[in-house]
């Protein structure tokens, strides 16, 4: 699972250095006509550019590596587990790009006490969700990431959401969630520590 998951940062990573906003300008147009609006109207004249920043935005972790995220590095004085409960995020599911919502919670096990900040969990999180996505890859693509970087002794990852592809289109079932898991290292390996998470995130 992670060397496919570096192999896809890579093509990411290639083919995202900018965003070619004259091009989205374009789509969005043809998009307007396709489904029989009129995109020169009063309320949509400046749709095509609004598109355009927004994609600029809510994309912008194809132009981040995840791993650069936990550069920053500290020494403490014990192994114990590190958990950041309820990050919330936002993500575009790359089959309908509608959004996907919702909170993760991430936990690791330091080895030889080597951490990093909390913010930088949060931000992991936020640049792996900002790119077309579904749930299951990213949650594998934070534990590996973290897994790695730090050499974690152990590292779960639980993410619950909300898919916009199931509420308002399709099955049309709002309100439902889906969770994913991912765990590396001894909570792989050790069903009563992957619960002390469970209980811990609640």
């Amino acid at each position: 699972m992670g060397r496919a998951i570096e192999d896809l940062n890579s093509l990411w990573q290639k083919n995202a250095s900018s965003v070619d906003e004259a091009k989205i300008k374009q789509a969005v147009r043809m998009l307007l006509e396709a489904v029989g609006e009129d995109p020169d109207r009063d309320g949509l004249k400046d749709t095509p550019g609004r598109v355009a920043r927004m994609y600029e935005e809510i994309f912008a972790g194809l132009r981040m590596s995840p791993r650069d995220q936990l550069e920053a590095r500290f020494e403490v004085e014990h192994d114990d587990v590190v958990l950041v409960r309820d990050i919330p995020f936002y993500s575009m599911c790359e089959h309908h790009l509608l959004p996907f919502f919702g909170q993760a919670h991430v936990a690791y096990l330091p080895t030889g006490g080597v951490v990093t900040g909390l913010s930088k969990l949060a931000r992991l999180v936020e640049t792996v969700a900002r790119r077309p996505q579904v749930q299951e890859r990213m949650t594998n693509e934070i534990a590996d990431v973290l897994a790695e970087e730090l050499n974690a002794a152990g590292v779960f990852v639980v993410i619950r959401a909300e898919h916009l592809c199931m509420s308002m289109r399709g099955i049309q079932k709002p309100g439902s969630s889906t969770v994913t898991m991912a765990a590396r290292g001894v909570y792989s390996e050790n069903i009563s520590k992957r619960e002390e998470i469970l209980r811990l995130i609640g």
